[in-house]
């Protein structure tokens, strides 16, 4: 799962980017670690992770006992966050000048933060693709967490956006898989005469939000212009697919969730609970969530199958693009412990490792290549996999691909289009006006 809170990420962003670079815009010169060193197999080595929490926690923890027995004069320290807790811990540890040998980022503007202050260590010598250790990775996973033709990150799992739907629920509504976006807002009506919530919802954190509209902006804005307008220098969000991407979520969400304008009030987690507790129909979530859903609870693991948010009729952009994007870690460059830190990533990310990390109760599909295969993962996390592979390009996370002032007003519209304090024109003014303020 992938919550994100924008507020806080303007916050790290300028602690990490500002404060540390010395001026807007500047990038601060990263300290010279040697990543090729044999590492010293002694002394406390931190990891902050997001995988606090059933079911995940016990994963790390397994790695770390692993590695320590194998090296016994190293002790392994874990700062486990959730996915929430963890962006105000890695701003609090930024701030104060403490981040771990090893930390947590998303892929795009989030990392490129560190890069850009200096906090992240160049593993290009290390992982980059005509690496032995990078050719364990995908290319495409790989690039996520290249800038400037050099590697900095180290990608865990892969990651998409699907909707995940009761079979069951369908079969008793009469509902088949929507080819369409309207058909998707129409088999809404049958699905809650059968006694269910068509789409759980909740929008509490605004990111959930987010999310529906940048696959929206993917189908309905040519690619060029979408990577354009991410970035304020050449941004003018002008074209007509954004008013109509609005559009569509606004209708999905009064036509499709009970909450309808109320669902800012509702918790993620409310959400994810409706849908697996089999209240719900359908429930919009990511690759990473699909074993957790289905892991002791009401909704069994042969009723639960996914598709991609249909493309809607006569949309302008890509059809076949997929939200989504890795997840990863980077080595702080400052840390003393940097050639030990690239020692236990690479155990983390060893084969089997990485086999277990894709299979349940975890179920987080791993960039190893051949590490998710259908002995080794769910059917639906091979299946969300294969339709993340397959597809031409991710669209990255809407709130993770531009600066933190333009994500922070789609975060504000998302909220007053789902309330109804603004429409779909003034809202992507409000954009438009952040974008151009951050020129």
């Amino acid at each position: 799962m992938r919550p994100r809170a924008l507020t806080t990420l303007a916050a790290l962003a300028g602690t990490s980017v500002l404060a540390l670079t010395g001026c807007s815009g500047g990038t601060a010169a990263a300290p010279t670690v040697d990543v090729t060193a044999k590492p010293e197999f002694s002394g406390t080595l931190s990891v902050l992770t997001k995988f606090a929490g059933d079911p995940l926690s016990p994963y790390f923890e397994q790695l770390a006992a692993a590695y320590e027995k194998r090296h016994p004069g190293v002790k392994v320290e874990l700062i486990q966050e959730t996915d929430q807790s963890v962006k105000d811990k890695t701003k609090t540890l930024t701030a104060s000048d403490a981040l771990p040998d090893i930390y947590f980022t998303w892929s795009g503007n989030w990392a490129e933060n560190f890069v850009r202050g200096g906090r992240a260590a160049d593993l290009t010598t290390v992982i980059g693709p005509d690496t032995a250790w990078g050719r364990t990775f995908s290319k495409a996973s790989l690039s996520a967490f290249a800038y400037d033709g050099k590697y900095y990150g180290i990608p865990l799992y892969n990651n998409g956006k699907f909707m995940g739907y009761n079979k069951a629920a369908f079969a008793k509504a009469g509902v088949a898989v929507p080819r369409t976006f309207e058909e998707l807002v129409g088999s809404c009506q049958a699905l809650r005469k059968a006694g269910y919530e068509p789409i759980a919802f909740g929008n509490k954190d605004g990111w959930p939000a987010l999310h529906y509209l940048q696959q929206l902006f993917a189908y309905n804005v040519p690619d060029a212009q979408l990577k354009a307008d991410v970035r304020p220098a050449t941004a003018t969000l002008d074209h007509a697919g954004y008013l109509a991407a609005l559009k569509q979520f606004k209708t999905l969400v009064t036509d499709c969730t009970d909450s309808g304008s109320g669902t800012n009030g509702v918790l993620y987690t409310s959400a994810q609970e409706a849908f697996a507790n089999r209240k719900a129909a359908m429930y919009y979530q990511e690759i990473l969530e699909f074993d957790s859903t289905t892991a002791g609870r009401g909704l069994a693991a042969e009723d639960f199958g996914i598709f991609p948010l249909p493309v809607p009729s006569g949309a302008a952009g890509n059809p076949k693009v997929i939200e989504g994007a890795p997840e990863g870690y980077l080595v702080n460059a400052r840390s003393p412990r940097a050639a030990l830190a690239v020692d236990f990533m690479k155990f983390v990310t060893a084969l089997d490792n990485a086999k277990t990390l894709s299979s349940p109760p975890y179920g987080q599909p791993s960039t190893v290549i051949g590490a998710v295969t259908p002995e080794t993962s769910s059917k639906a996390v091979h299946e969300g996999i294969e339709l993340v592979n397959g597809a031409p390009q991710l669209a990255g996370w809407l709130d993770m691909v531009t600066v933190p002032e333009v994500a922070d007003a789609w975060l504000a519209g998302g909220e007053a289009l789902i309330s109804g304090g603004k429409g779909p024109e003034q809202v992507l003014q409000s954009v438009r006006q952040a974008s151009e303020s951050a020129k």
